[in-house]
């Protein structure tokens, strides 16, 4: 099939959407699929680049989050439509909107997919928790974009839920977004930095729902508190404030941003993973990180998927409650028989969300869009 991506930001490392729909894009291609995508960013032969659209304002706060805009371009979207056998908007805004009514009139089968949360967007103006903003979002998502498709792509079972809860009426299609096949039980010694500490890991963006807040303040409530070690992946809006509130710790936190095999390599050498975030429609590093062998500890929320990965209760912790963290971290670090077994445990669990799998089965849903259109 001839696939295209239409996705506003495409080419950053800190958006777990345009991650997400890199990989996606690659392992397309290995199932022999062509594959370009429409957005912005720097051109390549495997893209139709559109400028970006600056929000006035608010154009910094929404480039922290590893995003962009993409401008409308009548001829560009056309040319990217024309080319494909399918399109696929991974997106809810204007550039997606506009792209579905162009595959509409050029008779394309189009699907679409919900990665993004309206708390994901909340939360960076202080609303995470406003119910009424959030069913706004939801309500206009739909309005916009999703009511005009016949097939949607959601990562979990819980996203799932929110929208049919929310009166969405396509099709949907749970489908994880899957991990890299790199990620599997892996132990390495610690570096000589590393030596007699106990390692702690969340990657993710540092923003306001990722809640790293939460591990910083934990860890003067755990009895091992002079040996943690925290590592936070990922780059954010919140980096500045974390780096203050971490200069109470015995150990401050360190702040990296890591390619694939220094990620792989520091999670082999950890001891725990928390996720810590409020709210989720997934979380692929939660799974790339148990993959490895680290049992996580995720916060139960209500507004996230991540707590379908705990195997049992004692990986999960009441969201935004440090104390309740702490007992959790304890009694992992009080446990390490226990600990090693579950390691398997989740390691084996994690082989469940390989990438090849989830690819199968969008390409499944990209073919029944295709025979629905030629059979209209």
């Amino acid at each position: 099939m001839k696939i295209l991506l239409v996705i506003d930001t495409y080419d950053t490392t800190n958006n777990g959407t345009s991650i997400s729909a890199q990989r996606f894009a690659a392992v397309l291609r290995e199932h022999g699929n062509e594959v370009r995508i429409l957005t912005t960013g720097k051109p390549a032969p495997d893209k139709f680049v559109l400028k970006e659209f600056k929000v006035p304002v608010f154009n910094d706060l929404i480039h922290s989050q590893g995003f962009q805009f993409a401008q409308v371009d009548l001829e560009i979207i056309r040319e990217a439509v024309a080319w494909a056998d399918v399109v696929h908007c991974m997106m809810p805004f204007v550039l997606e909107a506009t792209t579905k009514l162009v595959a509409d009139r050029m008779h394309k089968p189009s699907t679409a997919a919900f990665h993004i949360q309206p708390e994901n967007i909340t939360s960076s103006i202080g609303l995470g928790k406003a119910e009424w903003i959030n069913n706004r979002f939801y309500d206009t998502f739909n309005f916009l974009l999703y009511q005009h498709f016949s097939h949607i792509h959601v990562p979990s079972q819980f996203m799932a839920d929110e929208l049919v809860k929310r009166g969405y009426k396509a099709k949907i299609h749970v489908i994880s977004n899957g991990i890299d096949p790199s990620f599997v039980y892996t132990k390495h010694p610690k570096d000589p930095q590393y030596e007699g500490k106990i390692v702690i890991v969340m990657v993710g963006r540092l923003s306001e729902e990722k809640r790293q807040d939460v591990i910083i303040n934990a860890v003067p409530l755990s009895k091992y508190a002079d040996r943690i070690q925290l590592v936070f992946a990922g780059k954010g809006p919140k980096y500045r404030e974390y780096v203050k509130l971490g200069k109470k710790l015995p150990n401050p936190p360190q702040f990296v941003f890591l390619s694939k095999p220094e990620l792989i390599h520091l999670l082999a050498q950890a001891d725990l993973y928390v996720h810590a975030s409020d709210m989720e429609s997934e979380a692929i590093s939660c799974i790339e990180a148990f993959a490895t062998g680290l049992v996580p500890i995720i916060a139960n929320s209500d507004v996230s998927a991540t707590p379908q990965f705990a195997l049992d209760g004692r990986s999960l912790f009441v969201p935004g409650w440090p104390k309740d963290l702490a007992r959790a971290i304890d009694w992992w670090l009080d446990h390490p028989d226990e600990k090693a077994r579950m390691e398997h445990e989740y390691a084996e669990f994690a082989k469940h969300y390989n990438i090849n799998e989830s690819v199968r089965q969008c390409e499944a849903m990209f073919r029944e869009a295709i025979d629905e259109q030629n059979n209209k």
